[in-house]
């Protein structure tokens, strides 16, 4: 019996695995295939890559725009570009966005330091890192989610400190132990991604962990060798639909169609991911062969290879990087501009040279 009431803390919340859930049925299985066909497609894409970490970083920037945009925190690429390649450039809101970035490689790096394991206090530190503060499990009553329209109760997540850890605890037993009847890694996270939702531990910034942790769970799980799976944006463009199915889970254990939903999240967002490493090798390739005929003798891969982990360049950050010396900086830049290689956007007193086409892909 489903004792839930929206007005009240859900302390009630059943831990994982759901009782009454056929995760073996045929729309399931098939589903599940086609969606594990494409992940194991992009994974064996990442797997050829000779540098993965820079296409990781591009997408891993993408996400974190995608994932802040489902929660109302919203920056254009150019101010999120601006705050990546300047400490102190970029809006507020793109700032943050950045520290959804550095929160995922704190995640990635304090699981792969605790034998793969995903803890507790990894997520915590993670949403420290997206808000900059010290906050931590919530312990003060009165956090409810409202219809943002018409600002009606839709769920009160469990309170207080004491029941988020118990639930916690239980989510993090059921990411680590492996039983016999366990279901696939997949559907696994789709369970693992409700339940943390659900469990909403934090006063902000839980939907961009629970986010993190799909891709964390992957990687754990060996479907990833790198974190470049990420269901923002889907999620984005289905908003209402993943916000209606999640409140379905909760009143009426309609496990099912939340489970379909997320394994199509991740086949089309797999096929996307590919089509844009693919895209992105491609015109890094060309812009090589165009960077050696325009530069001639003096060109250097590592100009190359920042070009494609900073779309926006300067001469000091050229210079910075050890690549070349100012002189040197500024003649390749006037040469790349003239050659349509980059674009200049005027800021202030600084010039930046875009790598527009990137760019371009990445939209």
């Amino acid at each position: 019996m489903n004792l839930f009431d929206r007005l009240s803390p859900y302390n009630t919340l059943p831990n994982l695995p759901p009782s009454r859930i056929d995760l073996a049925s045929p729309q399931i299985l098939r589903k599940l295939a086609s969606a594990s066909r494409q992940l194991g497609e992009l994974n064996g894409l990442c797997v050829s890559l000779p540098d993965p970490y820079l296409l990781v970083n591009t997408i891993v920037l993408q996400e974190s725009k995608d994932s802040s945009a489902i929660e109302n925190i919203v920056t254009t690429q150019d101010e999120l570009y601006l705050a990546a390649t300047e400490t102190d450039a970029g809006s507020p809101e793109a700032k943050e966005v950045l520290q959804y970035r550095e929160a995922l490689y704190t995640g990635l790096g304090k699981m792969r330091t605790e034998n793969g394991l995903i803890r507790t206090n990894t997520i915590i530190e993670m949403v420290q890192t997206i808000k900059q503060n010290r906050a931590g499990i919530r312990n003060i009553p009165g956090t409810v989610l409202k219809n943002a329209i018409t600002g009606e109760t839709i769920y009160t997540p469990p309170c207080c400190e004491d029941v988020i850890r118990e639930k916690l605890a239980a989510l993090e037993a059921y990411i680590h132990v492996d039983q016999p009847d366990d279901p696939d890694p997949l559907i696994k996270m789709c369970l693992i991604h409700y339940q943390f939702e659900a469990i909403h531990p934090f006063a902000d910034g839980n939907g961009r962990t629970g986010r993190m942790l799909n891709t964390l769970y992957l990687v754990q799980q060996g479907l990833l060798t790198e974190p470049v799976l990420f269901l923002s944006g889907y999620i984005l463009q289905h908003k209402k639909t993943y916000y209606s199915l999640l409140n379905a889970v909760t009143e009426e254990d309609q496990w099912q169609d939340w489970i379909l939903y997320m394994l199509t999240a991740i086949e089309e967002t797999s096929k996307r991911t590919a089509g844009l490493i693919r895209d992105i090798i491609a015109l890094k390739n060309h812009t090589e062969k165009e960077l050696q005929r325009v530069l001639g003798a003096s060109y250097d891969h590592e100009l190359l290879q920042l070009m494609f982990k900073q779309p926006y360049l300067k001469i000091e950050l050229i210079e910075k990087s050890g690549i070349a010396h100012r002189q040197t900086a500024s003649t390749w830049l006037k040469k790349m501009t003239a050659a349509g290689l980059v674009r200049p956007l005027k800021r202030g007193r600084t010039t930046y040279f875009i790598n527009h086409r990137l760019m371009e892909a990445l939209k």
